[in-house]
């Protein structure tokens, strides 16, 4: 592996990679009977041979711990309508009971909370986690697959959210 010298502003790469339009989803574990829930927008398709997706997450959030205990995880990509969730679930020090009660959900095949009015759920099984510097990629398989609503997704760009 190469050293890397720091040679870019930070600033300015979060100014640039903003620029690149996502999509918003929440992904969601479960670890001893309690639901733990976290905003993303770096989630992506991996492999169609075997069917895996990948998502970051932060090393010092509290949900790193528990969805690599956890070994499952769900993600459900959000509506526009579903901004104040995103919001939510992007703020750290929530209290973790009751925490999804807001949003109507249902736990999935691997006892993960879906949330009832996302655009897509994907359920995953970890099968790889990576270095990623201050995040730890987490690689999945697939499990299970839902699309309960036909809504128009949220987008993040440039620091704000967006819709089509």
């Amino acid at each position: 592996m190469h050293s890397i010298e720091r040679h870019v502003d930070p600033g300015t790469y979060r100014k640039v990679v903003g620029r690149f339009a996502t999509g918003v989803a929440i992904v969601t574990t479960r670890l001893d009977g309690v639901d733990h829930a976290m905003t993303i927008n770096s989630f992506t398709s991996v492999s169609l041979d075997p069917l895996l997706v990948l998502f970051c997450a932060e090393k010092v959030a509290r949900f790193h711990d528990a969805v690599l205990e956890a070994g499952v995880w769900g993600v459900s990509v959000l509506p526009a309508s579903m901004e104040d969730a995103s919001r939510f679930f992007a703020h750290r020090g929530r209290p973790l009971n009751g925490q999804l009660a807001r949003w109507p959900h249902r736990h999935g095949e691997s006892g993960v909370a879906l949330f009832d009015g996302a655009a897509a759920t994907v359920e995953c099984a970890t099968t790889a986690v990576h270095d990623g510097g201050d995040h730890s990629i987490l690689v999945g398989a697939v499990t299970a697959l839902g699309t309960p609503s036909d809504d128009k997704p949220l987008l993040y760009h440039e620091g704000r959210y967006k819709s089509l």
